[in-house]
């Protein structure tokens, strides 16, 4: 229960974060992606904000035997850039660019009530289906 109370407090927490950026705007990160034409620099704070916590903490975190709230680290084996991850980078990268949201902001405009963010959870899953479907 404890978990659970942590995954649900870090998760309004990180909502609004979200929210308070605007990266829950599809606007605001569409002219911030738009580096040629009405670019809004202001999401750059955001990002600089998340590298320096990140910098200052994540080895910190790493060098502890376990998680506060779990009994082991669960982290990726993979260390290779390989062509699936090149291909689906690039797949994030263009569907972030057409839509506006990525998957954090995209949950997080569920509980706005952003239509856009429906179709954008809707299209998340129809791409887990398809890649599930590819690796029959």
């Amino acid at each position: 229960m404890k978990l659970i109370m942590v995954a649900l407090i870090s998760g309004i927490l990180f909502g609004v974060g979200l929210v308070l950026s605007q990266m829950t705007n599809p606007d605001k990160v569409l002219n911030f992606l738009d580096v040629t034409g009405n670019w809004d620099p202001s999401l750059v704070f955001v990002m600089v904000g998340a590298l320096a916590v990140t910098s200052v903490f994540f080895r910190k975190i790493l060098n502890r035997s376990r998680p506060l709230f779990d009994k082991a680290f669960y982290l990726s084996s993979k260390t290779a850039i390989d062509k699936p991850l090149l291909i689906g980078s690039a797949i994030f990268g263009i569907g972030w660019g057409i839509s506006g949201y990525c998957p954090g902001p995209a949950v997080a405009g569920l509980g706005l009530g952003n239509f856009e963010a429906v179709v954008m959870i809707f299209s998340i899953y129809l791409g887990f289906i398809a890649h599930r479907l590819s690796k029959r």
